[in-house]
């Protein structure tokens, strides 16, 4: 029986084998690349059809696509990274979190920002000092409710 860790790895070995991008696999799928990126890596779940198209463009057993297609634990190391790439976002967090919240509040009321009605793009932008990361993101803002 197969599990979302196992078919990470296959998709990562079918990736170097045929030195496929995280974007031509959600473009098969036809999903956005942060969405399927992250379903591939176990943190969200895949339609049995975009799933099946992840496995065919791949080339990996149906199983595969059952196993995208079950909902995941999202379960996440509590600790401080140290990937310097995750790091930085951890500590983007921790400098611009509050920041962040008390604007959201302030523009939209007492509420949060959904990470389940979200989309999120990666954009790479060319510079004269050196390429730039660009990170976008929409949510759905959610306020708090009294009862």
């Amino acid at each position: 029986m197969m599990t979302k860790p196992d078919v990470t790895t296959m998709i990562r070995a079918k990736m170097r084998e045929n030195k496929v991008k995280w974007a031509e696999i959600a473009a098969a799928a036809g999903l956005s690349e942060v969405f399927c990126t992250s379903a591939c890596l176990g943190m969200n779940s895949l339609l049995p059809d975009a799933a099946g198209k992840v496995v065919d463009f791949l080339g990996l057993p149906a199983e595969a696509a059952v196993v995208l297609s079950e909902y995941p634990t999202k379960l996440f190391a509590q600790k401080v990274p140290t990937d310097p790439c995750i790091y930085r976002w951890y500590e983007i967090t921790g400098v611009f979190g509050e920041a962040f919240k008390e604007l959201v509040q302030e523009k939209f009321g007492d509420g949060i920002m959904s990470a389940i009605d979200f989309d999120m793009q990666i954009n790479k932008i060319e510079h004269a000092k050196g390429d730039r990361v660009e990170v976008v993101m929409s949510g759905k803002f959610l306020p708090y409710k009294s009862w």
